[in-house]
């Protein structure tokens, strides 16, 4: 039985159990036995499945406006169904990360065209920010937005795009010439199947993925798609990443708690002189690190969460602390693990060596941790330089 003794530190309300509790039996009867091998097709059936199960509706507002993005159930969904299946943890994070900007800047219209199909499961998202040359430099975006007429024109490249090849909406962040660097930058909404719109380059990773590169070459989009002000774009993009970078720390989380507990199982069942591997002080000083992290990891996430949801505008702050410990300790929690299982720690299709390859990515996307590092220290100087 998973540990959920957490559930009852202050940051939860009811709603929050009930949520944890009930996602957990459904992840147990329907994240098992995911074939890796065809992501797409495993991605758009977790997210129908997804979809249909009513968790989806979580990921994207209600269009009629009676709902908001509630960051700690994202962050209890996103850790939960992680420590299940790693694709079942990204499927469910691009269809809120792809439309979070429609969630919180769009128009009525927007909103009612893609989030009802998201939230059922019945339209793939994704979030296209990255360019070849920028990287996490969001404000050197070269892919360029014209105005004609009472149209925009998109040329550009974009890459490492999640969902990039089976998504039917992108949202895209382009420059309008508002202003130099983040200043010029736009968002808009972008139909997978606009003319001119094409994914050039699929691309492979450690731990398998849809991702793609995408190339948008004269593509013909209405005023009407863009969402929010005009020169808006690196605002929407940082208070988009500002809910869901908490949210990569919980999955980070989700790794770590499995690989805990599958170390847990194995120091205690694997016998090494006729006693418990566990008995050994060094093995238990390697299962108190883990468990630290773990704690340690979960109270920065849900202080964070529990800030925003508070109604704290911005959190970056929390959010980059939150990101930059728990991606980095889940790193040494997994590799902790592998040791402990020796070598069926790194045969292929076991469970800890499959948490090994999906961490890592985990580091880079949503901003490095070296990029955390240099967010947490301008902030910490800038809340001093307030108060003296």
């Amino acid at each position: 039985m998973v540990d959920q003794s957490f559930l009852h530190w202050p940051f939860f309300d009811d709603k929050h159990r009930t949520l944890a509790e009930d996602l957990e039996s459904w992840a147990a009867a329907h994240l098992t036995d995911i074939d890796h091998s065809d992501a797409d097709t495993a991605c758009r059936k977790l997210v129908s499945d997804l979809g249909q199960a009513g968790w989806l509706t979580h990921a994207a507002v209600d269009p009629d406006g009676t709902t908001a993005l509630d960051v700690r159930t994202l962050c209890l969904i996103r850790e939960s169904l992680a420590r299940y299946e790693g694709l079942a943890d990204f499927a469910f994070a691009m269809q809120g990360l792809g439309t979070g900007a429609i969630s919180l800047f769009g128009s009525d219209a927007q909103k009612a065209d893609w989030l009802p199909n998201v939230r059922r499961g019945e339209a793939i998202a994704a979030f296209a920010l990255t360019e070849p040359q920028s990287g996490s430099d969001v404000a050197n975006s070269t892919m360029t937005a014209t105005m004609d007429s009472d149209h925009y024109v998109l040329n550009g490249q974009k890459t490492w795009i999640s969902n990039g090849g089976i998504a039917d909406v992108y949202t895209v962040f382009a420059r309008t010439g508002d202003g130099p660097g983040a200043r010029g930058l736009s968002a808009f909404v972008v139909p997978a199947n606009t003319k001119g719109l094409s994914v050039v380059k699929r691309l492979e990773t450690i731990s398998p993925h849809p991702l793609a590169t995408l190339e948008f070459c004269d593509c013909r989009i209405p005023i009407a798609a863009r969402i929010g002000d005009s020169g808006a774009g690196f605002k929407i993009a940082m208070s988009v990443l500002d809910v869901f970078r908490s949210t990569v720390a919980a999955a980070a989380l989700g790794f770590a708690r499995r690989a805990l507990d599958e170390a847990l199982g194995r120091v205690r069942a694997r016998q090494i002189g006729g006693a418990p591997l566990f008995d050994l002080q060094m093995v238990q000083g390697h299962i108190a690190d883990m468990a630290v992290d773990v704690d340690a990891s979960a109270l920065l996430i849900y202080r964070a969460a529990w800030t925003k949801d508070k109604g704290m505008h911005r959190v970056t702050r929390e959010a980059a602390m939150a990101k930059l410990f728990s991606t980095d300790q889940a790193q040494q929690v997994i590799d902790r693990a592998v040791q402990l299982h020796g070598g069926d720690g790194v045969r292929s299709g076991e469970t800890v060596e499959r948490l090994y390859r999906e961490i890592r990515a985990l580091r880079i996307y949503e901003g490095a941790s070296d990029v955390q590092r240099v967010v947490i220290a301008r902030q910490t100087l800038a809340a001093f330089e307030a108060r003296t």
